[in-house]
């Protein structure tokens, strides 16, 4: 049985594997964080983007083509200690670009992190500005969807 300190550090090491993954395109893995019914929010999102996404088959299709659009390192890692083990709350940067236009994709973040017991997302609300997504492909982010 999982003592609390153990189930604290196994959901810290699968945020930082989310964040691993995702600077480093490794899509099939990051989806591999999430529990079969896991959920990616956002409660920031623009009118022409998904307010959330549900299960390992859609967050595949909705993150596959990050890796094509933007290149980043996560940075400034701080998590918040939390009352609850399975609970996750992070504050990090990213710095990087977009690769079809070369502009700067420095973006700051909160996210508030479900697990379970063993550390797989339950739940992800992911608090970002998608203006900075925007501004960065030059684009609507429903182009971010896309290929």
């Amino acid at each position: 049985m999982n003592t609390k300190e153990q189930i604290r550090k196994d959901a810290q090491m699968t945020f930082k594997n989310h964040l691993k993954y995702l600077s480093s395109g490794r899509i099939k893995e990051w989806v591999d964080l999430f529990t079969e019914d896991g959920i990616l929010d956002f409660p920031y999102a623009p009118s022409d983007f998904p307010k959330s996404v549900k299960g390992k088959k859609d967050l595949y299709e909705y993150m596959q083509n990050f890796p094509k659009h933007f290149k980043v390192d996560f940075e400034k890692l701080h998590f918040h200690l939390t009352e609850e083990p399975t609970l996750v709350i992070a504050e990090f940067s990213s710095n990087g670009h977009a690769i079809s236009t070369g502009n700067p994709y420095n973006q700051t973040y909160i996210s508030v992190v479900t697990t379970d017991t063993e550390g797989k997302i339950i739940r992800y609300v992911d608090f970002w500005n998608p203006l900075v997504a925007m501004e960065a492909i030059n684009a609507p982010m429903s182009d971010f969807l896309q290929g």
